[in-house]
């Protein structure tokens, strides 16, 4: 059973309670063992001091939950959390055991588990307590402070991080000669440094009195100051998202144009007809002035052949790229837009004292934000196939030889006689 009381009504008519609140009242009421005089009925002011409990000093309404929906309520999202530490985990752990994995490109990837991490550690579990509790802040002011610094600067640098992701996931699609060349340890350490650098530098400001955040009794809520408000969602979420769409339209125009360009001739089989073996050291025919044409077809027929395999491996790859980076941007979009958009118009509806906004519907849109930590490393395990099969191998102990079975695996993929692809693709 959920109950909310409203604040402004009672203030209004104090004695007009309902049947739940008239129990709570009622053992007041009855005398007792140590009573040396007869009952005391509560007085107007005992009863509003008794009711502010439910409410916070900025008179939001308290969500009350029953015994059967905390437990499904606390289940639910301790599901979610260990899920994400669980996934999270293994691609920290992946990329550090095989070797075909540590690859400068999959370092972004590392740090963006490692914010996804540090979400799930550091910040959810005191999220739970919260919500099970109906909204209150039980851990104090100056942990307060703490908990949104961490809570902000982890968030923001996953969000960064998909975007750097995209930036460098477009830049190695349409420049396949140059960028890998510069795609060195450095250089991504550097942009891992400079996403949590820009993260952390959200957190500060509210730290050194620019903003203060809203620490005031039972509630802990981030600066609601105007220009804080704009700056913090700006930099944290709508100008990634808005590079992150950039990105994408960019990669997926060029996959559509590689399609319309990259066309894959048919191979003509008369060859065969005529008893002429390209794929032999000598080429049989039953005259020798067919031999000589035979030769220049042959050499014609292979160049044609290598220049069709590298069209089919560029169009594969640019579509790949397409295809993921639409599912990160979709997914990540989903998740945090709500959020955000209740964040950023919240000061100018309800001031920068408190929040106004429906309690559950806040609690909604942020675990539906956390989410995004969930669906991330499902993303890319999907997408990665070395990354799929080390998942695998560890949830199945067969973490012996991991790196030896993964290279196996490569160099059969990489025998394995191309496919002919005939038409246009």
């Amino acid at each position: 059973m959920l109950i909310q009381i409203n604040l402004n009504h009672y203030m209004e008519n104090p004695f007009s309670l309902g049947n739940t609140e008239k129990v709570c009242f009622t053992r007041g009421l009855l005398p007792t063992p140590f009573m040396t005089e007869g009952p005391s009925f509560p007085t107007e002011q005992d009863l509003v001091s008794s009711n502010l409990s439910n409410f916070t000093d900025c008179g939001e309404e308290v969500l009350l939950y029953g015994d059967v929906e905390k437990v499904v309520i606390g289940i639910v999202l301790s599901i979610i959390t260990l899920m994400i530490i669980a996934g999270n985990s293994l691609v920290i752990i992946s990329v550090c055991i095989v070797k075909k994995l540590r690859q400068p490109s999959n370092y972004l990837v590392v740090s963006l588990a490692a914010a996804d991490l540090s979400v799930a550690l550091a910040v959810m579990p005191f999220v739970i307590i919260t919500d099970l509790v109906g909204g209150k802040w039980l851990f104090g002011k100056v942990f307060c402070n703490v908990f949104i610094a961490m809570d902000v600067m982890c968030c923001t640098a996953s969000i960064m991080t998909l975007c750097v992701i995209s930036v460098d996931r477009y830049l190695g699609i349409t420049r396949p000669l140059t960028y890998p060349a510069r795609q060195n340890g450095k250089l991504m350490a550097k942009m891992v440094f400079i996403v949590w650098l820009l993260s952390a530098s959200i957190t500060l400001p509210p730290l050194f009195g620019w903003a203060k955040n809203v620490t005031v009794e039972s509630m802990c809520l981030i600066s609601q100051d105007f220009g804080y408000t704009v700056y913090s969602t700006a930099v944290a979420f709508y100008i990634p998202m808005t590079v992150m769409l950039i990105m994408y339209h960019r990669i997926f125009k060029a996959a559509k144009i590689s399609a319309e360009k990259h066309k894959f001739i048919n191979i003509p089989r008369l060859y065969e007809q005529e008893g002429i073996y390209c794929m032999e050291e000598k080429i049989r025919a039953p005259h020798s002035s067919k031999k000589s044409k035979a030769a220049e077809e042959c050499v014609t027929l292979s160049k044609l052949l290598k220049q069709d395999r590298k069209n089919i491996s560029i169009f594969k790859r640019e579509q790949k790229a397409a295809r993921t980076l639409g599912i990160i941007v979709g997914a990540f979009t989903f998740c945090w837009l709500p959020f955000f958009l209740l964040s950023t118009a919240r000061p100018f509806i309800c001031g920068i004292e408190c929040s106004c906004m429906p309690l559950r519907l806040e609690r909604t849109f942020l675990w539906l934000g956390y989410t995004n930590s969930l669906i991330n490393p499902i993303i890319y395990a999907f997408f990665n196939r070395d990354l799929r099969t080390t998942f695998w191998n560890l949830l199945r102990c067969k973490y012996r030889n991991i790196n030896r079975r993964l290279s196996a695996a490569s160099m059969h993929e990489a025998l394995k006689v191309p496919e002919k692809h005939e038409g246009i693709l």
